[in-house]
């Protein structure tokens, strides 16, 4: 995954991509915009970690993370930034980084679309399209973003250390 910056999107990366920005134009088309609907999303939202399917917020997160852990550790081999949002001045770079997220996270988050839309429609009985984008990107996008940049400064520091820890012991 270091070399995925130069790639384009997977087909499966650009259906999650379109399918996520189809949701999110379906929702306010379809039930409008009002404070209703705002404090409904909400409540729904509080609702779901304790109804059914609860298994896939330890499910979505978890395949979250083994993904990030794979590519900041990649990351620390390649030696690339920790940090996506370090190269301010760089924004093909952020581009490129958030990409690379959306490779690693695809399958995740068309599960999780998937999922949340059996939960609303077995429980809800209706679907709501912005409901299940933001379910899908909190659990499977969110997770990723936040453990990436630790994995690969945490590699890098056990790397180095390792490597300081050979170098000192070569000299015996």
């Amino acid at each position: 995954m270091g070399e995925m910056h130069t790639q384009s999107l997977t087909p499966q990366a650009r259906l999650a991509l379109v399918l996520i920005v189809i949701l999110l134009l379906a929702g306010p088309l379809w039930y409008g915009v009002s404070a209703d609907n705002w404090s409904r999303l909400w409540r729904d939202l509080a609702d779901r970690p304790g109804g059914p399917m609860t298994f896939r917020y330890i499910l979505q997160p978890s395949m979250a993370v083994i993904a990030a852990i794979h590519d900041g550790l990649a990351d620390a081999r390649s030696g690339r930034s920790l940090n996506f949002w370090s190269r301010k001045h760089e924004p093909h770079e952020r581009i490129a980084r958030l990409s690379e997220a959306l490779v690693s996270t695809a399958r995740i988050l068309l599960l999780g679309l998937a999922m949340d839309a059996i939960y609303q429609i077995t429980v809800l009985k209706t679907f709501y399209p912005v409901e299940a984008v933001i379910v899908a990107l909190a659990l499977a996008f969110v997770p990723y973003l936040v453990v990436r940049s630790p994995a690969a400064y945490f590699a890098r520091r056990w790397r180095s250390s390792d490597q300081a820890g050979q170098s000192s012991s070569s000299r015996r």
